[in-house]
């Protein structure tokens, strides 16, 4: 029922390693993947599939459907496995979803919840898996101990009139029944301290034997001819003739006087049933499902085995359930059903292989759950959430075996085999899985509602409605089941959110909450904290630099495209100082900038100043915009260049703010009902703002305060409505628009050989996060590799570059572009530079200083511009355009770091200006932050 995951259970994990042989194995084997020898052995039918059904055939299917079928009838019996399986199977898509985003460790559920939603949320539920875990065990325990007394204990006293077989040596009662419960779960005990490698070995042989079980089931209701079934419960009737039960064989009478419910007292608890309760018990032989989640770091392909596996397991249980279910209404009457629980032992051709099966499946289950039970309270304690109340938990032995943590859950489970039935406790087990199962829907809620671009799970077929639909199916049936054991398991839960949250220690695993405030609740600013940033929340936060909002409609637009939910900031600067003005001149310009916003229909906030140079105007801005977590990482440009601007918003009337915004040419009446519009574009002969000396002091600015750069060229170019039309209409054909061209190498810098760095990286985000975005999920991406012929390097690099796409979720054509000739230009001047350079040592023998400062100067450019020549400056654009059939709609270049030395900036910007002349609208970047992981 609980997570018995074989092979793992017994190494069940966080963050940490577990000195344990297998793992350090395995863990060295991930740590040195380039040695051949491929850590990861276990395909989808042994690794997911195996695990999965193990933990879900268990002592229910044994002894438990007679049970359900003569309380609630085979109606309701198919109603109950229709709702537990409909939770399950929301719950399945949830951990289908986080177990295939990134590299997923051993843990389980805690692991999942506690790296997805932060370390409250984590440990809070661990304690509640781990206690899940533990009443698992002792109801696997107890339901061992009621197949034990049904086959070999001595009748009690009330019983007398059935008589005690030959078999039947075992003293009755429920003292011995404690003691024996006591003993089983002492094997498991030793079991879990010297051996559960051995157990792990034997994982498959006992599902040859549960499916060997099964089997023999389904014939026997085929084969066997009607017979007369004794009784276990006839304690409570003085007619003898009810001493025993009919098994009629397949008959349409015995179907129909079984189809609805017909509620009596559980002859073991002496208890009266009702739905909820039948359904408790029920509901433990749907749980297990995260048994191959939790082997993903034994598979081979956790992407294509888990989400696989786990959904042919569920739905081989279900049919397997329901056929059960079917089959037993179809052959037994109501009375043997609901007074012998262990009736298909008494039908089977052969009872003794029944018996098997069920002491195999109880007896593996209890000791998985006291595995897993120790495992995880072994990972609550390494990872230090509750100080240290958990230290004794995490002492060792030499092999990496944690008998303490063993120690303490066996102890637990002694303590919940005091009460004695199974049916007594599997309304608390029900309810503490369904609490697990809702934080599991709830961290993939929380994933999916907080856009993060690194959330880019291979398993698509889930969507937020179907996690809403696993949380609210499990706290439902927490209620229906009991209202008071649900409201204290969650008011537990609660409390130690609250004690982690102010006692527990920071984490490094990320935090959800500040993902979810900034996408869902920017208003509460002062919630974020900048200490919890981790990579995998990273998202685009941008600030625009306009300087005429009329010429970069195209440009606002695609950058809102662009940001992924991020913070979104208009940036403008105007020349002048205060003191020498009556009054703040940007006052009145912000309803036109909202109303701009409105127009456009865009997410963004606007953010003007005033300085008296561009240059301290952009500082300012980068300085002081946003909050905590909300602030600008990426700076956006406008490219220098002498392109005319256009006017997009000519005869444009924006209506959003009640007034309208009009060219120059509008009527004077017009103009004096307006408020103040932008002013016109300028025209080819009025001069810039600034030099271009100060555009790349820009630039160099924005990249010494850790800040991304990108420069947008011919944006004017870029129409949105097209490019997005063009795309959802010829959907995979090809037409032009469909495309967006990365070209992850710096091209200025031909001698380097690396597509993989911080700036390689930042573009291939970008891209994907634009791909990723709604309006944009049409166009394809590609991936344009330069390289040399019989370059060993270069196809090494092609080769990582290849692996970390795959790692990454990013999803591109990767196209090969030969540019040997375009590099030998270089080479070229390289080889002259080298000739006039040994001459030039030659002088400064002689004591010239000048010409080593020179070269000095040199060595601090780290674009090698000095050495680059228009020619071959040239060919890089020719070779851009040449490999751009069709036109894409946006292309992504390498954007070099601005030199070092301000006397080489205006040859910096000649280079970048020619390397990306017509090519369209096209994005220079920059990156200096890492953007990306492969962590989950």
């Amino acid at each position: 029922m609980s997570e018995k995951a074989p092979l793992l259970h017994y190494r069940l994990t966080t963050g940490g390693d577990v000195p344990d042989t297998d793992d350090v194995k395995r863990r060295q084997s991930r740590s040195g993947r380039g040695s051949g020898k491929n850590p990861r052995k276990l395909g989808m039918v042994f690794g997911v599939v195996i695990p999965t059904l193990l933990s879900m055939f268990s002592v229910v299917i044994f002894l438990r459907i007679g049970f359900v079928v003569g309380q609630a009838g085979l109606f309701e019996s198919i109603a109950m496995f229709l709702v537990a399986y409909l939770i399950i199977t929301m719950t399945v898509l949830s951990v289908c979803a986080i177990s295939t985003n990134g590299a997923l460790d051993a843990g389980g559920a805690y692991y999942m919840i506690s790296r997805a939603l932060g370390p409250e949320f984590g440990g809070s539920i661990g304690i509640m898996f781990f206690f899940a875990n533990v009443c698992g065990s002792a109801l696997y325990i107890l339901g061992l101990v009621e197949a034990i007394m049904s086959a070999f204990g001595v009748p009690a006293a009330t019983n007398a009139l059935i008589g005690a077989g030959p078999h039947q040596i075992l003293p009755s009662g429920y003292w011995w029944s404690l003691l024996y419960g006591t003993a089983l779960l002492f094997i498991c005990f030793i079991v879990c301290l010297v051996g559960a490698h051995i157990y792990a070995k034997a994982t498959f042989i006992i599902f040859i034997i549960v499916v060997t079980v099964l089997v023999s089931i389904f014939v026997s209701f085929f084969i066997m001819k009607p017979m007369e079934v004794k009784l276990h419960d006839a304690s409570i009737h003085s007619n003898s003739t009810l001493l025993t039960g009919n098994f009629t064989g397949l008959q349409l009478q015995t179907l129909e006087s079984n189809l609805l419910p017909d509620y009596k007292v559980d002859y073991t608890t002496g208890m009266m049933m009702n739905f909820a309760t039948v359904f408790a018990v029920m509901f433990n032989g749907c749980t297990g499902i995260m048994a191959g989640s939790n082997m993903s770091g034994d598979l081979k392909n956790p992407s294509y085995s888990i989400p696989r596996g786990t959904l042919a397991a569920v739905v081989t249980t279900f049919i397997t359930y329901n056929l059960l279910t079917l089959l037993a209404a179809w052959s037994c009457e109501r009375h043997l059903l609901q007074r012998d629980y262990s009736f298909l032992g008494d039908i089977n051709v052969w009872p003794p292989l029944v018996t098997v099966g069920i002491y195999s499946s109880t007896m593996s289950a209890a000791m998985s759950n006291l595995i897993g039970a120790s495992r995880i309270l072994y990972a609550l304690s390494k990872d230090h959430l509750f100080g240290g109340v958990l230290s004794p938990a995490k002492k060792t032995s030499r092999s990496g075996n944690p008998w303490a943590s063993v120690l303490v859950s066996w102890l637990l489970v002694q303590v919940v085999l005091f009460a004695g039935k199974l049916n007594t406790i599997a309304g608390i087990v029900t309810i503490f899985f369904l609490l697990v199962y809702a934080a599991v829907n709830l961290a993939c809620l929380a994933l999916e509602w907080a856009s993060a671009p690194n959330f880019r799970p291979s398993f698509r077929c889930f969507t937020w409605h179907t996690c809403v639909m696993g949380i609210v199916g499990c706290l439902v049936m927490m209620f229906l089941i009991n209202p008071i054991y649900a409201s204290a398991s969650i008011a537990f839960m609660l409390l130690l959110l609250m004690l982690i949250h102010y006692l527990g220690p920071m984490s490094n695993w990320g935090f959800i909450s500040q993902a979810l405030i900034f996408h869902q609740v920017r208003k509460y600013l002062l919630m974020l904290d900048v200490r919890k940033d981790h990579v995998k929340f990273w998202r685009p936060q941008v600030l625009l630099m306009v300087a005429n909002p009329r010429s970069c409609v195209g440009l606002m637009t695609f950058i809102n495209d662009m940001k992924k939910s991020g913070l979104y900031v208009l940036g403008h600067v105007k020349i002048g100082l205060l003191d020498e003005l009556p009054s703040d001149p940007l006052q009145s310009s912000y309803d036109s900038w909202l109303s701009l916003v409105d127009h456009l229909n865009i997410k963004a906030f606007v953010n003007l100043t005033l300085a008296e140079s561009v240059r301290r105007g952009v500082q300012n801005l980068l300085f002081i915009t946003g909050f905590g977590g909300m602030r600008p990482n990426t700076l956006v440009l406008g490219f220098y260049d002498d392109c005319v601007p256009e006017d997009h918003l000519q005869g444009k009337i924006l209506k959003s703010a009640g007034f309208g915004l009009h060219a120059a040419s509008s009527s004077e009446d017009l103009s004096e009902e307006r408020s103040p519009f932008f002013p016109n574009v300028r025209c080819p002969i009025e001069t810039k703002d600034f030099q271009d000396e100060e555009y790349v002091s820009v630039i160099a600015d924005a990249v010494k305060m850790g800040k991304n750069v990108i420069l947008a060229r011919d944006f004017h170019q870029f129409h949105r409505d097209s490019v997005i039309k063009s795309g959802k209409k010829m959907g995979r054909k090809g037409a032009t628009g469909q495309y967006v061209d990365v070209w992850p190498l710096n091209l200025l810098r031909p001698d380097h050989r690396g597509y993989v760095d911080t700036c390689s990286l930042f573009l291939l985000q970008l891209a994907s996060v634009l791909h990723d975005s709604r309006a944009w999920n049409q166009v394809r991406l590609r991936l344009f590799l330069c390289v040399e012929s019989e370059c060993r390097m270069q196809e090494e690099e092609e080769a990582k570059l290849r692996v970390m796409l795959k790692e990454l979720r990013i999803s591109a054509q990767v196209h090969k572009v030969a540019w040997d000739q375009v590099v030998a230009l270089h080479w070229q001047k390289q080889r002259s530079s080298g000739d006039e350079r040994v001459s030039g040592e030659s002088e400064r023998s002689d004591g010239t200083e000048e010409m080593a400062a020179e070269e000095d100067s040199q060595r601090k450019f780290p674009t090698n511009a000095a050495q680059l020549t228009d020619d071959y400056i040239g060919a890089v654009n020719n070779l851009i355009r040449q490999h751009g059939a069709p036109q894409p709609a946006v292309r992504f270049l390498y954007l070099p770091r601005p030199p070092a030395d301000t006397s080489r900036y205006h040859a910096y910007l000649q280079q970048v200006d020619l390397l990306s002349q017509d090519l369209g609208p096209t994005l220079l970047i920059h990156g200096v932050t890492p953007v990306v992981t492969t962590d989950f």
